[in-house]
């Protein structure tokens, strides 16, 4: 082999040579000057069949950067430059060598032995439990040595699962995710402590997959990135404001990878209807790019790539490389020869070994040398890759694996042997000692690229305010386009407050408006902060682009804590503002300016600190199940202890500390002192004692001397009693504290979450709660088996390759394919979208046919209209119009076209508990035909499994599988499900590598072959899959036809038509590649005058098709008899019940975190109130506090809720897929999450009436304790009720975040008018007769409290009893007895003249029976609660649940 010293001048000649060719298309213009790249074509010289969304013609970029690098250099201004240094580079990650790490079960996570410390087991039970980091750890990457030189781009290669993710995140110094970072890390002479410490945006890392948010537009998204990254004044050209430089930036961006025409639409996700997948991945791109780091990291930016786009990107970071001196390294899976011969040096990894690191041009050579052998036409990064795969690679002939290395530790010291290794070696120390004055250009050129005011040692570019300003108007952006969310919430507040106004409408300056004035008022604050829940969702689901952004430097962490404070001023200040209007003057509360402005500076200021708790929650902790476990707990404790369900001082005394650290409670007290301070009450009605009524008319009308009023705070024959007395006596609240504590303390606690908040973002590490190994279900006897058969067939597989490559037969798996098959085939299909200004037409006048037996593939450059041309065939488009004929047999697809199709979706949508086997099962379970067998279809599955080859990880869990395994998993899905008719393919090559992407197209070029239909997009094919494929339908921007008909052998077909039309294809070069760039699928423009589509309409291959069309619709006419009777789905109503059913038990089992919440939720939350409420007596006072405990039950359905809500929305967006597909009905989908739910929802409301009954001391009535079993089944059927109402409600609404608005909306119009916060007799008809009645919290407090009262025998305590004087002469008897008979209850001290003591309750002897009102249901007759109606409001509370 020919030293690399003799080459090295020759191989960068012809590299340079060839980049040249590569850049010709982007340097067609001739440069004007610094400003031409940045000004807009003129309109007579832009496409007009582009139309008016693409701007801008393709600029000349190297020209632009070229120019502008000059006119930095002549203003003194150096580029960050940064060479890269590794010696003895090792990454350990956790976990051992061989070891599989299981899942964990609720079983096993919560109730097995574990040996854990106390303290740690106590962690475990508050936050789920921490992944298990002990001392074990296995080698991803070995020791490996290099350098990458400023100006340098460096590939990266190897198979997936050879550590070139790791390698990258080591580069660019993450190292979070790891055990150990080992070796030495250079950037420029600054070690990599130093780096991560100063420098941390210098080295950025491009994830695989697209994190953004959904609500920005793309403009906004990489308007943002380049304001925290905009260098100073010392660091731009004189003159160009910091504005003027983020605008010519946006736009050179933009246009670098032709995005410009999607400027201003949303970035999207699955909920938000946003730009393309493609688009989205060119998004990311452009991100990183804003950040301007010398050191970047790629890890495969060209997935969902057209071949096109992905070769401009990479002569965009060529461009970048040569002028600005940044250095790269980039990761791909399918990397073409163009794209190759761009690049400095390469880097090939097998399984975590460096094998080859050197120039691009020798590195075929080296391989070949060493006794490999290269396919013809076969791109040179694929080559590479394939000799690190044992089932790709072939040896030379002549050659064995005696004497070629086969192994990655034999080809790893063949490296380190060779002549390259000693040259890179010298290079390396060579470079290590002139790094000195690379170190000191590189911090001055960071130091001048500083804003004032920045820290010489800080690794951002722009201050801190200049960063909480630019996430203020991120944040304020992001919540003003979410219109529907916005709109949710403001109609919700109104209509809430309304419905709170209407229920305490004009409340009386009487005793009767005592107490509910103090109702409305907690409940107004309650419901304002419950608004706040959402944050939880928010900050948790955020979490992804924090991280992301973070490692980009574009801020510091903790100013999105600012951001979003000020960001949501505006809109939670006018909401609350409007809220408490409406409430205010509706009930009729003190009307002056003064009290409603500080009515509203308290609930506002509630709703804050709330706000920032639950935010400090979503900050703290990585998953929501965690932080909503957390808020729930906490919000038991702060609302049970406001002071409004038990004021402070009945507290226990070592509960009623909790009131003193709850900003809740001094909110409260904030808005009761600055009412009651303002009123005094007028004593009348059912107050005043003696009293007239009934047979009792010798008293006065009017409270006399010998009267007392029973509000608390009154005085014995004083008719008015002060709010300040009320106030004091009922609550324990001292009416000046209004400002003096209560004001400042809440300010205090707003103050001390935002600092928290500030706190744990710069001081705790984000993590995203993603997993980073595999995780896998534990075998049972059955798997174990079927994976010793997958095991042996591997073995016996591997052993026949050999034999197989020679010629021998085929010793893959196939599969049996139905031989009943029809021509599938589309006219004139048109489709378009509303949109803002009208409609947007995405498909135009396509026409073509897939015949069984055929491979047609769909391309098109990113954004043309390939995912959707595949939707609509597929009929999984439920908005806009489609027009045309897709037709089966020339006959309209009838009910059972989803399930006689599969569709592998662009998106790998799985259920992420499940197995691979499991997935693939559940798939042929319910989309097979009814009549063949489990077995059978099991064995269908083992072979999909061993087709894809997915020996190793059919019984791995999905969430847990990377892209490339997950990938292969939705094609398997598919596979298993044994289509009938056609299989539609979204991209399944993307993400995949080289030869993972052979082994696909292998496969469906078999299945086809077999009879199989197929029409599959793919992008950046190589020649050798581009040949597999019968037929090529190709689309341009607009979803028009660009050709559509026979491909060829060796493409000759397609080469022929469009060398018709003047795009001649050399014969060496990958026609699937240039096809794009003759269209102008990339930033070059296309080849000829005229409009590939208008070319096709008038070419005669176009009116073949048509004809073609026709005919095949005829003769299958002729041949076929339509269906009619097929059914929509493939099994029956009661076996899709039973798969789907079974399929929750077991994801719900493994999701221990969601389970426990639950129980942990209902065991904290019934233990927090039996402490409150401890063994009540039978006291007045304990009586009112069994009708509070009970109240807290109906808190259960919204916990429930909130905690649904996220779960079931994940899985409602995967069986969207199973409804589209055929698998399942939707009512089976919600009838089988229900039904999974119940058994820990069962086993919580067991666990809450446990602790309820016994530690409260329930059964003290007549019921006895027999009657707590009605109060077990009552409990159940309301968390059954809360279930289905939180599956109802996340049904229906859009997101988490709008489904959590519905919460308090719901919650509080129950427990209003449930007769407890406003009594039934004290309910305006009109919510009486409705509401009221149809109220399953009615239900729930009749049939638990009627029960629980019955009988009880009421004895006041001292403090309890209204006390007067009789007139003189007259004992208490002598004066009270006709009012006693009339209205009940007892005389304590009947003899007596004076302080006579007077209880409302009847009293009993324990030997005798009261015959006039049994005791305590005395109270509940008044509420409306009969104890005969207990079974029948029990039953209700069932139907409620039914009937949702």
């Amino acid at each position: 082999m020919p030293s690399p010293r003799r080459n090295q001048f020759s191989w960068k000649i012809k590299t340079e040579s060839a980049f040249r060719v590569l850049l010709r298309p982007l340097t067609t213009h001739p440069s004007q000057g610094h400003n031409q790249c940045l000004e807009p074509v003129p309109p007579t010289k832009r496409d007009v069949e582009k139309g008016p969304l693409n701007t801008y013609e393709p600029s000349n970029f190297q020209d632009c950067l070229t120019s502008s690098s000059e006119a930095y250099k002549a203003a003194g201004i150096p580029f960050k430059q940064v060479g890269v240094t590794w010696e003895d580079l090792q990454v350990r990650a956790h976990g051992d060598n061989g070891d599989k790490t299981y899942i964990s079960t609720f079983d096993c996570k919560y109730f097995g032995i574990t040996g854990f410390t106390l303290v740690r087991s106590v962690w475990r039970i508050f936050t789920g439990g921490p992944p298990a980091r002990d001392g074990n750890a296995k080698t991803v990457l070995n020791r490996c040595s290099g350098l990458t030189k400023p100006g340098e781009m460096i590939l990266v290669l190897g198979c997936p699962g050879s550590g070139c993710t790791t390698f990258l995140k080591a580069i660019a110094n993450e190292r979070g995710e790891y055990f150990s970072i080992g070796g030495d890390l250079g950037y420029a002479g600054i070690d990599a402590l130093e780096m991560g410490k100063t420098y941390k945006g210098e080295t950025v890392y491009n994830q695989n997959d697209d994190v953004h948010i959904a609500t920005l537009t793309v403009a906004q998204t990489l308007a943002f990135a380049l304001s925290t990254k905009t260098p100073g004044s010392k660091g731009r050209l004189p003159g160009i404001s910091s504005r003027e430089f983020d605008s010519r930036a946006k736009e050179m961006l933009l246009r670098m990878l032709n995005i410009s025409h999607i400027s201003d639409t949303l970035v999207g996700d699955e909920f938000v209807r946003g730009i393309s997948g493609g688009e989205r991945k060119r998004v990311s791109i452009v991100e990183m790019m804003s950040t301007r780091a010398p050191v970047q990291c790629w890890d495969n930016p060209t997935r969902g790539l057209d071949a096109s786009t992905a070769l401009d990107f990479a002569k965009g970071l060529r461009i970048m490389t040569d002028v600005l001196g940044q250095t790269h390294f980039v990761t791909l899976y399918q990397a073409s020869e163009g794209i190759y011969e761009l690049f400095d040096r390469v880097l090939v990894l097998d399984k975590g070994r460096q094998i080859y690191l050197g120039p691009p041009s020798l590195a075929r050579a080296y391989f070949e040398a060493l006794g490999f052998k290269s396919l013809p036409r076969q791109p040179t990064a694929d080559f590479l890759t394939g000799c690190t795969d044992p089932n790709e690679r072939q040896l030379c002939p002549g050659r064995s694996a005696a004497d070629v290395p086969s192994t990655p530790e034999a080809l790893e010291q063949a490296f380190q042997k060779s002549l390259l290794a000693i040259d890179l070696h010298n290079e390396l120390e060579e470079y290590k000692a002139s790094t000195k004055g690379d170190q000191e250009a590189f911090e001055s050129a960071v130091l001048l690229d500083k804003n004032s005011g920045v820290s010489k040692k800080s690794p951002y570019t722009v201050g801190y305010t200049a960063q909480v300003m630019a996430l203020t108007r991120r944040q304020f952006q992001m919540r003003l386009q979410d219109r529907f969310q916005l709109a949710t919430s403001f109609s919700l507040s109104v209509v809430l407050a309304g419905i709170i106004g209407a229920a305490f409408f004009d409340q009386p300056s009487t005793s009767n408006g005592a107490f509910t004035r103090a109702s409305v008022i907690f409940f107004s604050m309650f419901t304002s902060c419950l608004d706040a829940f959402g944050e939880l969702s928010m900050q948790t689901g955020g979490r992804g682009v924090l991280n992301k952004q973070g490692r980009y430097s574009l801020y510091r962490p903790s100013a999105l804590a600012l951001g979003n404070a000020l960001s949501d001023l505006p809109f939670s200040s006018i909401r609350v503002l409007v809220y408490d209007v409406i409430i205010y003057f509706m009930v009729d509360l003190h009307r002056s300016w003064d009290a409603f402005g500080t009515f509203h500076l308290f609930n506002y200021m509630a709703f804050l600190s709330i706000q920032g708790l639950f935010r400090t929650l979503g900050f703290f902790f990585s998953s929501y199940d965690t932080a909503y476990r957390f808020g729930a707990f906490l919000v038991t404790g702060l609302v049970s202890s406001t002071g409004y369900l038990i004021p402070v001082h009945d507290m226990k005394k070592w509960l009623s500390w909790i009131f003193y650290v709850n900003p809740m409670a001094y909110a409260f007290s904030g808005l009761m002192q600055n009412e009651y301070n303002r009123h005094n009450f007028t004593c009348d009605g059912s107050y005043v004692i003696p009293r007239n009524g009934f047979n009792a008319n010798k008293y006065p009308s009017s409270l006399g001397p010998n009267q007392v009023c029973t509000l608390f705070g009154a005085s014995p024959g004083y008719n008015i009693t002060t709010g300040r007395s009320y106030l004091l006596t009922a609550y324990g609240m001292v009416g000046n504290d209004i400002w003096c504590r209560n004001f400042l303390v809440l300010l205090g606690w707003i103050s001390f979450y935002q600092i928290t908040q500030i706190l744990i973002l710069d001081l705790f590490r984000q993590d995203s709660g993603e997993t980073v190994f595999a995780l896998f279900a534990r075998e049972t006897s059955e798997t174990r088996k079927l994976n010793a058969r997958l095991r042996e067939r591997k073995l016996r597989r591997s052993q026949a390759r050999s034999a197989e490559r020679n010629g021998s037969n085929n010793t893959e798996r196939s599969v049996t394919i139905p031989s009943d098959r029809g021509v599938f085939t589309w006219e004139d299909l048109n489709y378009q979208i509303p949109v803002s200004c009208g409609t947007r037409q995405l498909l135009s006048g396509l026409y073509g046919y897939v015949k069984p037996g055929t491979l047609t593939a769909l391309m098109g450059a990113s954004g043309a209209g390939k995912t959707t041309c595949l939707d609509v065939l597929a009929e999984r488009k439920n908005i806009g119009v489609v027009c045309g004929d897709i037709l089966v047999d020339g006959h309209p697809t009838g009910s059972d076209f989803a399930r006689s199709t599969a569709y592998a979706e662009q998106m790998d949508v799985h259920e992420g508990t499940a197995t691979v086997r499991e997935a693939m099962q559940f798939s042929a379970s319910l989309r097979q035909p009814f009549d063949i067998t489990s077995e059978e279809k099991n064995a269908y599955v083992e072979g999909i499994i061993e087709l894809l080859e997915l020996h190793d990880f059919a019984d791995a869990i999905v969430h847990s599988l990377g892209n490339e395994v997950r990938k292969r998993l939705t094609i398997g899905v598919e596979l298993a499900s044994k289509p009938g008719l056609l299989l539609f393919l979204d991209e399944p090559t993307s993400g995949l590598d080289a030869h993972s992407a052979r082994n696909l197209v292998r496969i469906l070029r078999r299945l086809a072959d077999q009879g199989q239909a197929i029409l599959c997009t793919i992008h950046q094919p190589s020649s050798l899959l581009f040949e597999s494929f019968d037929r090529l339908l190709l689309l341009e921007n607009g979803g028009h036809t660009v050709y559509f008909g026979d491909i060829g052998p060796d493409s000759c077909v397609v080469r022929e038509y469009f060398a018709r039309y003047g795009a001649a294809c050399h014969k060496d070069a990958n026609f699937a590649e240039y096809m794009l760039d003759v269209i102008g699928a990339g930033m070059a423009p296309r080849i000829g005058r005229r409009d590939w589509k208008d070319i096709w309409l008038d070419s005669p291959e176009s009116h073949l098709v048509k004809e073609e069309i026709r005919g095949l619709k005829r003769s299958a006419m002729t041949c076929n008899n339509k269906n009619e009777s097929a059914s929509k789905y493939a099994t029956p109503f009661l076996y899709q019940l039973r798969v789907v059913t079974k399929r929750s038990f077991v994801t719900l089992w493994r999701s221990p975190g969601y389970v426990f919440t639950r129980l942990f939720l209902h065991l904290s939350t019934s233990l927090f109130i039996s402490l409150v409420f401890l063994q009540l007596g039978r006291s007045q006072r304990d009586l009112q506090y069994r009708v509070f405990s009970i109240f807290w039950v109906t808190v259960l359905p919204s916990i429930l809720l909130n905690q649904i809500l996220p779960v079931f929305m994940t899985n409602r967006g995967g069986s969207a897929l199973g409804y589209s597909a055929g698998m399942y009905s939707p009512e089976v989908f919600a009838i089988a999450q229900l039904l999974g739910e119940l058994p820990h929802s069962v086993l919580s409301a067991f666990v809450y009436w446990v602790i309820m009954i016994y530690a409260q001391g329930w059964g003290q009535g007549s019921a006895g304790s027999s009657g707590n079993g009605l109060q077990l089944v009552a409990i159940i059927f309301v968390e059954l009720f809360g279930v289905s109402l939180g599956q109802l409600v996340a049904a229906i609404t859009p997101s988490v975040q709008v489904g959590i608005l519905l919460d308090p909306f719901i919650m509080v119009v129950l427990t209003v008018f449930c007769g407890v916060i406003i009594p039934y007799p004290n309910l305006v008809h009109t919510w009486r007769v409705w509401v009221y009645q149809f109220n399953p919290f009615t239900r729930l407090m009749s049939a638990m409290l009627s029960t629980e009262v019955h009988g009880l025998q009421i004895r006041c305590k001292p403090v309890e009893f209204a006390i007067f004087d009789p007139p003189p002469g007259q004992s208490c008897a002598t004066w009270a007895n006709d009012f006693v008979d009339a209205f009940g209850g007892y005389l304590e001290n009947p003899n007596d003249t004076q302080r006579c003591r007077y209880c409302q309750y009847k009293a009993c002897a324990a030997t005798n029976l009261c015959f006039f009102r049994l005791i305590g249901d005395e109270y509940i007759k008044s509420l409306n609660m009969p104890y005969d109606d207990r079974w029948k409001d029990t039953c209700l509370i069932f139907a409620f649940f039914g009937e949702h």
